[in-house]
């Protein structure tokens, strides 16, 4: 591409910018990052390189989230339902999230200075422990940074969550923490994952699939949904503002009070919401920990 070309399209993704600017900007984004693998067929590649370039297009979606004024993207990065995958495939997958979390770490300055905060949410016990480890690191390495959060559902269904969400609640009604009549739909938000979370404003989807493959089924009720054939590493910003105007046409959608955080209704429910995030905040910072060691021990 010449010269001239790329300052005539810099000059009209600004002008673009500019326009789509002027409209309601979704504060949180999510992606079902659908189509490395079938990237990979049509590129003659391996099925690892079609998900290492992914995860290069989810930074550059991150940088064009940043211009936009996004202050919050969701990914769906590893399902459950990928442990049924051939074993090459699932130890490639996490191979390479290995390696992109130690990148992640050799970059705190770059993620401080761009103002990422990075957030993981699933099911880690069924993630290696080394991989835990670093995840944990990552968090409790950037969660001061404050100009966008980057929130990583990596070992995540939907089902999984809202059973973990259920087993906490059970666990409070057994110990007479909460009792049977506090259970409420803002109760079970505050024991999701994403519990520090506000409920998306827009999902898209790409690769051309038209379902959400138990990806937040309890938070997107409300939420602006849009299906875009493009494979997850052929992503261009171009693609990412047509999503963002298909969103600005969501009138209905948008009336809804979507972001708003949910209610604790009396100090008993409190005290037992806080309980269980402090020791969600507590695992986590155990598992950092275990790691500073481990990486002090190996020196």
């Amino acid at each position: 591409m010449s010269w001239i070309l790329q300052r005539i399209l810099n000059w009209v993704r600004y002008l673009v910018l500019r326009i789509i600017k002027t409209g309601e900007i979704p504060t949180h984004v999510a992606f079902i990052m659908d189509g490395n693998r079938r990237y990979a067929n049509k590129r003659s590649i391996a099925k690892k390189e079609g998900h290492s370039k992914g995860f290069k297009i989810l930074m550059k979606a991150l940088k064009w989230g940043l211009e936009l004024g996004i202050t919050e993207i969701t990914v769906y990065a590893f399902s459950i339902n990928n442990f049924n995958r051939s074993e090459e495939e699932v130890n490639d997958l996490i191979d390479l999230s290995r390696q992109k979390f130690k990148g992640f770490l050799e970059e705190l300055d770059k993620l401080k200075d761009a103002g990422v905060c990075i957030r993981v949410f699933g099911n880690w016990s069924l993630l290696p422990k080394d991989v835990c480890q670093i995840i944990a690191q990552c968090m409790i390495a950037t969660k001061d940074n404050n100009k966008i959060i980057l929130n990583i559902a990596y070992s995540y269904t939907s089902r999984d969550e809202l059973t973990h969400a259920i087993k906490d609640i059970l666990k409070g009604i057994k110990h007479k923490n909460i009792l049977p009549e506090d259970i409420n739909e803002d109760l079970i938000s505050n024991c999701l994952y994403t519990y520090k979370s506000s409920n998306p404003d827009l999902l898209i989807r790409t690769s051309g699939e038209f379902r959400l493959s138990d990806f937040l089924t309890w938070q997107i009720s409300n939420t602006c949904i849009y299906f875009t054939d493009v494979l997850w590493p052929e992503l261009t910003p171009w693609k990412l503002l047509a999503a963002i105007f298909y969103y600005q046409s969501c009138s209905d959608l948008r009336k809804v009070k979507n972001n708003l955080k949910p209610i604790v209704h009396n100090s008993r429910v409190s005290m037992f919401v806080d309980k269980i995030h402090h020791e969600r905040k507590t695992m986590i910072e155990n598992i950092s920990n275990n790691y500073e060691q481990l990486s002090s021990e190996n020196v």
